[in-house]
């Protein structure tokens, strides 16, 4: 038997030499990220101890996600994939080595930290539709599936190492040394990514104020086709009800569960070892069909571990319902990016992937920021549980509409 006949989907992916060396460098590089945002976390809550000042540093690391992608889908659309990735890494490690050098002379302020993570976050709002897109020209079509999958289990990997790795670090040497060390991840991908090359022979156009037209052309192509709308709203509700918990988490490990870095590295390592057994499942399944169900399902789940997790005072039982949050966290996030690959014209790829990364990555910024500002006034876990409730209410309306959309959604050809 074949080596890639018996890792299923995985192997398929993985046995392209192109996907696969850019697979390697760029889980070295979401290493880098998850270093980088353990450690302004951190660094946020030990100037400030401060829920509203997490939700702000937040809020700068998601909001150009709103702005940003949008124009980074129409750009890459128009220049190519791989100019703009190279520079958003380019970028994302001079501004993570300067993050690093004012944070080591203690120079640092919780004004700096704001400004430097808006830098930051715009940097990756460039690159991360663009990124999402460029897979599609890696594989086949009908790796497709397991290739975007493979993508999110390396993401949630990384999530499970990079929390762990930094909490480490922190404890042992400092939070400037880690931003440093993610700023060399950033670095060495860009390096690999000159070295791939992809047929953008149709995307070797000029920038100009035609790109805004192209914007909404992507808006209005969106609205139009009834799955991938669907979609959209499901990601926009999770965005705001479930996900942004996640910047939230420093103050749960002080002052829920009464730990330091070590209780922030537990929660958020347990997140990704969940996302990272949900995506290798995904990538071993490799298929479309049945996603659509596992998209609404996933709406169901995530809500009721995340509203247990809120009344759960000992951070071990708590570690095990973040497992099942990140699993079915990811589990309706890989689907529905996949999904949307699978419907989406090849000429409106970056343009819809960028809405895709406004909606499941830039609505968190809002919600983080209003649930910030609404814990320091009625408490935490209230106002986290009230969304995860608000989420299993509006699976009831999901599930009947999936079932309508999904054969659109799953097609094969």
């Amino acid at each position: 038997m074949e080596p890639s006949s018996f890792f299923g989907g995985i192997g398929r992916a993985l046995s392209n030499p192109i996907y696969r060396r850019y697979f390697i460098s760029n889980t070295f590089s979401t290493i880098g990220r998850w270093l980088h945002r353990m450690a302004v976390a951190w660094l946020a809550w030990e100037l400030t101890k401060s829920t509203s000042w997490l939700g702000i540093v937040a809020f700068a690391d998601a909001f150009p996600m709103v702005v940003v992608s949008l124009i980074a889908g129409a750009v890459g659309d128009r220049v190519g994939y791989l100019r703009v990735i190279r520079f958003g890494q380019l970028g994302a490690g001079c501004v993570t080595a300067l993050f690093a050098g004012f944070t080591v002379a203690g120079a640092i302020t919780i004004e700096m930290v704001v400004a430097l993570t808006f830098v930051f976050g715009s940097l990756e709002a460039l690159s991360t539709p663009v990124r999402m897109s460029l897979v599609h020209s890696l594989v086949r079509r009908e790796d497709l599936s397991p290739a975007i999958a493979l993508g999110s289990a390396m993401f949630n990997g990384a999530r499970l190492v990079g929390p762990a790795i930094a909490g480490a670090l922190i404890l042992w040497l400092d939070i400037g040394t880690v931003m440093a060390i993610g700023s060399l991840t950033f670095f060495q991908f860009f390096a690999v990514l000159l070295f791939i090359r992809i047929d953008e022979s149709g995307r070797d156009r000029k920038l100009s104020l035609e790109i805004f037209a192209d914007i909404m052309t992507g808006v209005r192509y969106v609205l139009g086709d009834p799955g991938i709308r669907f979609l959209m709203i499901l990601l926009g509700a999770t965005g705001i009800l479930i996900r942004p918990f996640l910047e939230l988490l420093p103050s749960f490990a002080d002052e829920v569960f009464g730990r330091g870095p070590d209780g922030l590295a537990i929660l958020m390592s347990s997140i990704g070892f969940g996302g990272l057994v949900s995506g290798l499942w995904l990538a071993h399944r490799g298929q479309t069909r049945g996603l659509t169900g596992l998209v609404t399902l996933s709406l169901l789940f995530s809500g009721v571990s995340l509203a247990v997790f809120t009344v759960t005072g000992f951070i071990w039982l708590a570690a095990c319902f973040m497992v099942s949050v990140g699993f079915f966290m990811l589990l309706g996030g890989i689907s529905s990016q996949t999904l949307i690959q699978n419907a989406v014209d090849s000429a409106m790829r970056a343009r819809v992937m960028s809405l895709f990364v406004v909606i499941s990555w830039g609505l968190p910024a809002f919600g983080a920021l209003a649930e910030g500002w609404l814990a320091s006034f009625i408490g935490l876990q209230p106002v986290v549980a009230t969304g995860a409730v608000l989420a299993i209410v509006l699976w009831l309306w999901a599930r009947a509409a999936g079932r309508r959309l999904a054969v659109e959604l799953e097609r094969t050809s």
